[in-house]
């Protein structure tokens, strides 16, 4: 039973859009690296100085300070998530890709092989018709 749902499911799945797609999901998992990769060497670039100038400046409200600084940690954390995410997305396409590119390659080959059995088949029939009106 479940070998004929997934059956199912991978003939209703339009394998000419995804093959046509997967190379525009890899461009644009690589796109989205490199932007969050920029974003996060500028972001670490200027994100510790300001914290510093406004901890000096409010050095008189510990509680204040120490939100700040909750604040920027959770910020921090929140950053690594996302190049994480990101890292994630951009190996999926890639391995989508590698998919894509595998599925397709075994779907012409099952066509040659389709196509040659036809013709083997077609030989059989014709000999065997041959041998039976002789």
């Amino acid at each position: 039973m479940a070998a004929g749902t997934i059956l199912t499911v991978l003939a209703n799945i339009p394998w000419g859009t995804v093959v046509d797609n997967a190379p525009k999901v890899a461009d644009g998992a690589a796109k989205l690296w490199n932007t969050v990769s920029r974003w996060n060497k500028a972001g670490t670039a200027s994100g510790s100085r300001p914290s510093a100038t406004v901890r000096t400046g409010l050095s008189d409200n510990a509680s204040l300070a120490a939100r700040l600084q909750s604040a920027e940690e959770s910020v921090q954390h929140l950053n690594q998530q996302m190049q994480a995410s990101t890292a994630l997305i951009k190996e999926l396409a890639e391995q989508n890709t590698l998919l894509v590119r595998r599925v397709e390659l075994h779907r012409q080959r099952l066509t040659r092989l389709t196509m040659i059995s036809i013709g083997i088949g077609s030989l059989l029939l014709g000999l065997n018709l041959y041998l039976l009106l002789r």
